[in-house]
């Protein structure tokens, strides 16, 4: 049993030595990074979210329900507003503030708590979303809702 155990304890070794000697250096692996392209900006991807987006604001004509109908549970939408509202103003502070003027690149590691208090108000303004506009679109709500989300998502890429 321990002779086992040796031999299993010096592959292991060996392995690892072997490991050691054939990884990359630092240098091949900034070259490696250099060579890497950036994804496009515009792919299929973005242009089907964008367009399905698009087509969800015609078909449910989403603009003129949001700002004219009464089955609309006020309460809840407002709520969401002032969540959305939190977690742009975050968003804006990070991509404005942090990187444009300060030119902090990661600034999740210079500030921990924007990340999770950035999820949390998104999370809860698409449950208060859901709940107000429910009345409304019923079960197609969160459908329509993450299109529309996705939509914006790829075009604000697009900008950046």
């Amino acid at each position: 049993m321990s002779g086992n155990l040796a031999t299993l304890r010096n592959r292991f070794k060996r392995d690892a030595e072997f490991l050691m000697q054939t990884t990359p250096t630092e240098d091949e692996d900034e070259k490696k990074e250099k060579d890497v392209k950036p994804l496009p900006r515009i792919n299929r991807h973005s242009v089907f979210w964008i367009m399905a987006s698009i087509g969800v604001t015609y078909y449910v004509d989403f603009l003129r329900n949001i700002m004219e109908n009464d089955d609309i549970k006020s309460w809840w939408f407002n709520v969401g507003l002032v969540l959305l509202g939190i977690c742009l103003s975050l968003a804006m502070f990070c991509i404005v503030y942090l990187e444009w003027f300060k030119g902090i690149q990661h600034y999740d590691q210079e500030y921990p708590a924007i990340p999770p208090i950035t999820t949390a108000a998104f999370i809860a303004a698409s449950c208060s979303f859901n709940i107000a506009l429910w009345p409304v679109w019923s079960f197609f709500t969160p459908l329509i809702l993450f299109t529309q989300f996705m939509g914006v998502v790829m075009f604000i890429s697009l900008l950046g």
